[in-house]
């Protein structure tokens, strides 16, 4: 037995067994897929990574109430969980209901069109053990155009935390990631939990994982980056098919002023913030957001409970 696989025995105990067949291992990890329509290029991807599936618990989280896709899903994957909901619950809904129905100690959530290119996710549980504070591993995404994003920084500007991409100067090194992108990383399913799971305000889509990694960076734990575990994101997810520009650019928006709204606690970023605030006030998604308001500050509340460092000390990490 490897090293690696000593330490995972010793670590996880029993949630880490040995099938009857010596090189097949039982894993503490949940992947979960969220779908919501788009289903031949879903069947079409799950065909292809199914053969990293095994030892892992997978769940099928379907958000579209019209279409039961169990049967199907079952041909190409019988080991798999299949959920289809009743009704339909928004992306953060989705994946909060898949994580508290998966079983194992870790998350893998990964999006309907991500390709999977080898078992190398395996290695982000080595990264778990040795560091107890460690939330979340984003991964190295190859666009079709062979761009590789995934590493995230953050800064404050015009009254506002923006992201981009950070430029990874070495492949080698681990590097500390302002958020774990929810479409290829793996999660500690107990920190997701108690940090509150993906908040549902930001339905049906966007900003809900930076929120969830914000809130987790303030409560005192990690997100790194690995740049040699690589997925390929060919970006056929069904936001941009069923969604109008528009509407997409406006539930955008409006999710960004939620996510300050709910997370912001150094004064200073505050009033520079809401000094701004008046530049955008006729900007599509603002009067949705303020509509928001009262459930926002309710989420505030239990939010800013668990924080423990400011606003500054997880933004000097990427500056």
């Amino acid at each position: 037995m490897r090293c690696f696989e000593h330490k995972l025995l010793s670590y996880l105990g029993s949630d880490l067994l040995r099938r009857t067949d010596p090189f097949h291992m039982t894993y503490p990890i949940s992947i979960i897929i969220p779908v919501y329509k788009n289903y031949e290029m879903f069947y079409w991807y799950l065909e292809i990574n199914k053969k990293y599936f095994d030892g892992c618990e997978v769940i099928i989280m379907n958000d579209y109430p019209l279409e039961n896709i169990t049967k199907q899903v079952k041909k190409i994957y019988p080991e798999s969980i299949v959920v289809n909901n009743k009704k339909n619950l928004g992306f953060a809904g989705n994946v909060n209901r898949g994580v508290l129905k998966a079983t194992r100690n870790y998350i893998f959530l990964i999006n309907s069109d991500v390709v999977i290119k080898d078992n190398s996710f395996l290695k982000s549980l080595e990264y778990f053990i040795k560091d107890q504070k460690l939330f979340a591993v984003g991964f190295a995404q190859i666009e079709k155009d062979g761009k590789i994003v995934g590493a995230n920084r953050a800064y404050f500007q015009n009254g506002f935390i923006n992201h981009s991409h950070q430029q990874v100067t070495s492949h080698q090194q681990l590097i500390s990631n302002f958020w774990a992108e929810g479409g290829s990383s793996i999660f500690n399913k107990k920190l997701f939990i108690d940090l509150g799971l993906l908040d549902e305000l930001f339905n049906p889509f966007y900003w809900e994982d930076i929120d969830l990694s914000y809130r987790a960076w303030k409560a005192g734990y990690k997100i790194l980056y690995d740049p040699n575990i690589k997925v390929e994101h060919h970006h056929e997810s069904t936001i941009g098919k069923y969604f109008d520009k528009s509407k997409i650019l406006k539930i955008a928006f409006r999710n960004q002023l939620i996510f300050h709204w709910k997370n912001l606690t150094d004064k200073d970023l505050i009033l520079k913030h809401l000094f701004n605030i008046p530049k955008f006030i006729f900007v599509p998604g603002f009067f949705d957001a303020l509509v928001k308001l009262p459930k926002v500050l309710k989420s505030r509340k239990k939010t800013v409970k668990l924080f423990k460092k400011t606003d500054k000390e997880i933004l000097d990490l990427f500056n």
